[in-house]
């Protein structure tokens, strides 16, 4: 039987708790007008919260949505300051208990992974089928839709297999129920950790039932390597029916079994890069938006401290692919037209 946990609220509740909850929640917007309000009277807000908290009257507040553009447009809805300081104790008190569960191969939003260490690690899986094999199939899969594709009842449930802390439980139902019926909103913190432990029962059906060894996530993005078409066209008939069956969920059109190569085959297109079992490549749309915000700042719509930040983070994309020249030539114009 399953491990559960009890006597975590107070892990939520306390005023240490809280109080460190609110210093990661106001990394990087402590200048913000609703984290300036809320900091200029923090003892009270926090005592505020805490009472709340501890006399279970505490209501996730109202959601303010609002689109965003990378890597496609997405409606993210946020909560006020307030309510994020309760989400980041709340993770604080229960991440450990799944990080310990979750499978290596899990790439997004955890410590140590990222996108490039994804991207690593779905390159040495390519190398590793064809240095064996001499050739190389993915699966590539991801689910239409997922975060608004989440089902609430499903969700408790796994969250059940380890909590059993009514009052652990009832907060996180409350977040849960914030939002009407399926689906989780992209903005909420808890929304990132729920996604991993939704999806970890596809991970534990791959690695444990079809017992394939070149499989990785990062979200809801997954890949399996193989050697043989056809064993993967049978994966992706299992995966699919297990989605459908336990989870409520299904791939999306782009899902497809294809051979990677240089000839009779293409690259893995996967977490930002062209990825070949030999090298990988920056997407062509990462170069035309960088290329993008050069033009906008000579047109004078970008300004330069926005074009410089913008060029640091696409350098340390570009830096993870064999790109060398053509980060050079880039970032030698973004140099020219900065000190213009």
């Amino acid at each position: 039987m399953a491990k559960t946990y009890k006597n975590i609220y107070q892990q939520v509740y306390s005023f240490e708790a809280l109080h460190a909850a609110y210093l990661r929640a106001r990394k990087g917007k402590r200048y913000r007008a609703e984290v300036l309000r809320f900091s200029a009277h923090l003892e009270e807000n926090l005592i505020q919260l805490q009472n709340e908290l501890m006399w279970k009257s505490y209501q996730t507040g109202k959601y303010r949505e609002f689109f965003v553009y990378e890597p496609k447009l997405r409606t993210v809805a946020a909560l006020p300051f307030r309510d994020r300081v309760v989400q980041h104790a709340l993770i604080a008190a229960i991440e450990p208990i799944w990080e310990a569960r979750f499978i290596f191969d899990s790439y997004a939003c955890r410590v140590g992974k990222g996108t490039h260490a994804g991207a690593d690690k779905a390159q040495s899986l390519l190398r590793a089928v064809q240095r064996q094999h001499g050739k190389a199939y993915v699966l590539k899969a991801d689910i239409h839709h997922y975060f608004a594709s989440i089902d609430h009842g499903v969700l408790k449930s796994l969250l059940r297999k380890r909590i059993a802390c009514r009052d652990t439980l009832r907060l996180l139902d409350g977040i849960i129920d914030s939002t009407d019926g399926v689906g989780i909103p992209i903005g909420n913190l808890t929304s990132q950790l729920f996604a991993n432990i939704y999806l970890h029962e596809l991970d534990q059906f791959v690695k444990q039932r079809l017992h394939e060894r070149h499989y990785m996530r990062y979200m809801d993005d997954f890949i399996v390597v193989h050697h043989d078409k056809e064993h993967l066209q049978q994966v992706r008939r299992d995966v699919e029916q297990f989605l459908a069956d336990k989870l409520r969920l299904i791939t999306n059109s782009k899902t497809q079994v294809f051979p990677v190569a240089l000839h009779r085959g293409r690259a893995l297109d996967f977490l930002g890069y062209k990825i070949w079992p030999t090298h990988r490549l920056l997407r062509k749309d990462s170069v035309r938006k960088m290329r993008r915000k050069v033009l906008l700042y000579r047109k004078g719509k970008l300004r330069r401290d926005e074009l410089l930040r913008s060029a640091r983070s696409w350098l340390g994309h570009a830096g993870h692919a064999n790109t060398f020249r053509l980060m050079e030539r880039l970032a030698k114009k973004i140099h020219e037209v900065s000190t213009d």
